[in-house]
């Protein structure tokens, strides 16, 4: 039906500008921050490097806009008993140069991101899986050490590299095909233009050239989307939504999103190693206020914990703690004071929605209970060498994170003992994240859950403040079902007419 509808427009391209048509197949998106790798393991970054690279490598699972995980490599999977799954993959599957992509591809990728000599940044995804086993070249047994329940909405993350291109390039800074589009042309800081690629084994995406601009101002954003220059933006201030409906021009809006934003406790330094201290923090911050004045009422204040209402192993029957800064204060004086000089408090810049505001007024709440902190803005690529490569993350940091699993098994991870995320380790909390995986059993789990969450907010490794609301604008141009998890994709867009 698609090839009977472009070969019409073809034909009435007598009626319509060369122009006209060729922006039509042209999609252009607007994103805060560029790409840091293109090594689809190691990163797991959606809105920026896993969004990109969803569009040249493939997938055995994508998670739709409804919300839903489909197939895509894989046909169907089936959990065997608690420690086994099939996956049965597709059998027309390759790569552009025509590398085929079978269940031998698809192990090896398994045994790269947990080879210990590769150091995948993703390697905690997997870190379950005791053996994968080709059965043939359409099928896959994946065994696994303790019951992996989130398993297959985790691999709505997991990207295939071809072993043979990747033993001769450098997939960090090289990249191949075996998605809907290629790479054609990067400008590093400034944009990625895909193209379509006309080898690919699935469905045909709606626009022939994709364009990836990098516009880390949020009012830059919107006036490029005003100008018609960008076809979609995301991360816009609440206050911008009803202005740009307002002109006519384009679309815009906001959902609930996944992502839950804090501010990051380095509890490894002092004083961020003493509970209480950490506590005083979380009582001197008015979250109400700063949902009211910043973000118009569309956000939601965190209930003491780092997942939202989406999340499977949410727990509802935790209450957010209260502004209160004469206990703040308290808490403050039990924990031995306030340090004399300043406590860095780090923001990746241009990365959160309204991020820079958020840092600013929790500055000045803190030191209205005695806690002078210094603010220190940075790139997001240097942010992220200080969080994950040099483990030198500051004492405070404003962090959102979110996991496409929309799992406890997921996004708790990024706090369990000795996982290069969490900065901060319980013994407690680990042990029932173990045995909250350790079984199939969805009410097991969510009662287990329940006990995580509760030591998680008593122990307060972060300053829980709000989930934050995924807000966009749309060209008039396409269409697009939105989505609260992070990922932006063309082959999600389609063009409105």
């Amino acid at each position: 039906m698609k090839r009977k509808l472009i070969s019409a427009a073809v034909a009435l391209g007598a009626l319509m500008s060369s122009t006209a048509l060729a922006q039509d197949k042209t999609l252009t998106v607007a994103v805060t921050n560029m790409m840091n790798t293109f090594d689809p393991h190691m990163t797991a970054s959606v809105g920026t490097d896993l969004s990109l690279l969803s569009h040249i490598y493939p997938s055995l699972v994508l998670r739709a806009p409804d919300m839903k995980v489909k197939p895509a490599l894989a046909t169907e999977w089936t959990a065997v008993d608690d420690l086994t799954w099939r996956i049965k993959l597709r059998s027309d599957a390759s790569f552009a140069d025509g590398e085929k992509i079978d269940a031998e591809l698809v192990k090896w990728n398994f045994d790269r991101v947990r080879d210990p000599a590769v150091n995948a940044r993703i390697k905690a995804w997997f870190t379950l899986i005791s053996d994968v086993k080709v059965v043939s070249p359409t099928e896959l047994e994946i065994k696994t050490s303790s019951p992996y329940p989130a398993m297959i909405e985790q691999l709505s993350m997991f990207f295939l590299l071809p072993p043979k291109w990747a033993a001769d390039h450098k997939p960090a800074s090289e990249t191949t095909s075996g998605g809907p589009y290629k790479i054609t042309s990067v400008k590093p800081g400034e944009s990625i233009t895909l193209e379509a690629n006309d080898k690919y084994w699935g469905e045909k995406p709606a626009f022939s050239k994709y364009t990836i601009r990098v516009i880390p101002d949020a009012a830059s954003r919107v006036a490029a989307l005003l100008a018609g220059e960008v076809d979609f933006i995301n991360s816009i201030p609440t206050t911008e939504i009803e202005r740009i409906k307002g002109t006519g021009k384009a679309q815009a809006g906001a959902v609930p999103s996944t992502r839950t934003v804090f501010i990051k406790f380095n509890t490894q330094k002092a004083p961020l190693d003493n509970k209480l201290f950490r506590q005083a923090l979380n009582y001197a911050v008015d979250k109400e206020g700063i949902v009211k004045a910043i973000f118009n009422d569309q956000a939601e204040i965190a209930r003491c914990e780092v997942m939202s209402k989406a999340y499977f192993g949410f727990n509802p029957n935790l209450k957010p703690y209260a502004y209160d800064p004469e206990k703040a204060a308290d808490l403050l004086k039990q924990a031995g004071g306030a340090p004399a000089q300043p406590i860095e408090l780090e923001v990746p810049s241009g990365t959160y929605l309204n991020g820079e505001e958020v840092v600013q007024a929790v500055a000045s709440q803190l030191e209205e209970i005695g806690v002078k902190t210094k603010i220190v803005e940075m790139q997001f690529s240097n942010w992220m060498d200080k969080y994950l490569k040099t483990k030198d993350l500051g004492r405070l940091s404003l962090l959102s994170q979110a996991w496409p699993t929309i799992d406890a098994d997921g996004l708790l991870t990024l706090f369990e003992p000795g996982n290069m995320y969490a900065y901060w380790n319980n013994a407690e909390f680990g042990k029932l994240l173990v045995e909250g995986r350790s079984t199939m059993d969805q009410t097991k789990r969510l009662a287990t859950y329940k006990k995580a969450t509760e030591v998680m907010c008593d122990e307060a490794p972060v300053l829980f403040l709000y989930t934050q609301p995924t807000t966009y604008g749309l060209s008039k141009r396409i269409t697009w079902a939105a989505r609260g998890d992070d990922w932006v994709r063309a082959f999600d867009m389609k063009p409105a007419n």
